[in-house]
């Protein structure tokens, strides 16, 4: 479902380091305007940011160190996270990922997916651009694990419940995948809930790691 209002994003970044000083523009369909946040982020829990940001943008060099500083800064605040950065590793991107948050390569992307990737979030779906998506499909294979247990998990899913985690699997959100399979929203994420219930999976996080075989810790 998109928000009925534009979004307010705060953009974690140091100080020059944001690429594109015409985002959000002022016919962008889902974030209405993004406020800069420097390291170490502890205006985030201040006035007038608190309370008043619905997505956390970071943009870093290293997500394994900025990623848990941006976490611990923001404390209790529930606001999810889209995380930007050069590192398209597998180990990086599947802990990301794993922390809910979307992630975004620099240079896999463009100004309308970043900004379909701040929806996603908003509504409770983790965002990965194609190289991410790949990095987690490459760690998830490289996981020794028993073949057979996940074969048995995904025979519990309908082949339209089937179809729909593989779209999900490749970042795509509920929006996305209808339009893909010819559905409506609210049937894809009837589904989704269905899925969720089979898979035993708190969200599409989850979800897609026990998909991939990749519930467990993955050592790359």
């Amino acid at each position: 479902m998109v928000p009925s209002r534009k979004l307010s994003v705060a953009l974690a970044c140091a100080d020059a380091d944001w690429p594109y000083e015409d985002w959000p523009a002022p016919d962008d369909p889902y974030v209405g305007r993004a406020l800069p946040v420097s390291p170490p982020y502890r205006a985030l829990r201040e006035s007038p940011l608190e309370g008043a940001v619905d997505v956390v943008v970071l943009r870093c060099q290293d997500p394994a160190v900025a990623f848990p500083e941006l976490l611990r800064a923001m404390g209790a605040m529930s606001a999810p996270v889209v995380v930007v950065s050069p590192r398209r590793d597998c180990e990086t991107v599947v802990e990301v990922f794993r922390g809910g948050a979307g992630y975004l390569v620099d240079g896999d992307y463009c100004i309308t997916m970043l900004s379909s990737a701040v929806m996603a979030a908003a509504v409770g779906h983790a965002y990965l651009s194609p190289t991410a998506c790949t990095a987690l499909r490459e760690a998830a294979a490289r996981m020794p694990r028993g073949g057979e247990a996940t074969e048995r998990m995904r025979a519990l899913l309908s082949p339209r419940e089937r179809e729909i985690m593989e779209l999900l699997a490749t970042g795509l959100g509920a929006q996305e995948i209808g339009v893909r399979l010819g559905l409506s929203e609210k049937t894809v994420r009837n589904n989704l809930s269905n899925i969720y219930a089979k898979l035993d999976a708190r969200g599409s996080t989850e979800a897609v790691l026990k998909w991939l075989g990749a519930a467990l810790p993955i050592r790359v």
